[in-house]
């Protein structure tokens, strides 16, 4: 997993609430494990036509939102199942942070173990991120995630709040898995000190 510390992106608002898993990546999608070539299908109900050509209607489609890297959604983003292809979806597309007032809790984990920063705001916060992005179209924030603090280029400042140990993980690009062998070498003392007191085991 990459680390994430400073992040700079164009920004793509979708200004609609509950969200759910089901909307970010369909369930005939989910018969694989490979993180890689889901992003063609976030959003596919929304972002295609029946015969397959791009919805010009869908927010996602707009020329000044390509290359987006920053999702800005409406409430409860992230609802429903638990499926972790959700995450992988939007991190294939390309979205490194998304930004609402709430995240269904299961989604919102899921975000940290895959290298994407979920920020919670409040909606007073939103509507002044939101206004800007609308009256601008193409802007590009700025996430500064040692700091703690969503920049946008008019020059305001939106704080945020993050678990410290999730923070760190994201900074230093920790999944659970280069977590748990960074006490490799515990691991095998434990394995070792249990093997001797219990070697009928």
């Amino acid at each position: 997993m990459e680390p994430l510390r400073k992040h700079k992106g164009i920004v793509a608002l979708l200004d609609r609430s509950d969200i759910d898993t089901d909307q970010i990546i369909p369930k005939q999608f989910l018969n694989g494990i490979n993180k890689l070539a889901l992003g063609k299908h976030l959003f596919h109900d929304w972002r295609y036509l029946k015969d397959g050509s791009l919805n010009p209607s869908f927010e996602l489609n707009q020329d000044y939102y390509q290359g987006a890297s920053i999702l800005l959604s409406g409430d409860n983003f992230g609802c429903g199942s638990s499926r972790e292809h959700a995450p992988w979806s939007l991190l294939d597309y390309g979205f490194k942070v998304i930004i609402s007032t709430g995240f269904a809790d299961i989604f919102y984990d899921n975000c940290f173990k895959n290298g994407i920063l979920p920020i919670r705001i409040r909606q007073d916060e939103w509507l002044l991120l939101a206004k800007e992005v609308m009256l601008q179209k193409r802007t590009i924030f700025t996430v500064d995630l040692e700091e703690k603090v969503c920049l946008t280029e008019k020059g305001k400042a939106v704080f945020f709040k993050i678990d410290t140990f999730r923070q760190k993980k994201l900074l230093e690009g920790l999944d659970d898995l280069t977590l748990t062998l960074q006490s490799h070498q515990k691991i095998l003392c434990f394995e070792h000190n249990q093997q001797e007191q219990f070697p009928w085991i």
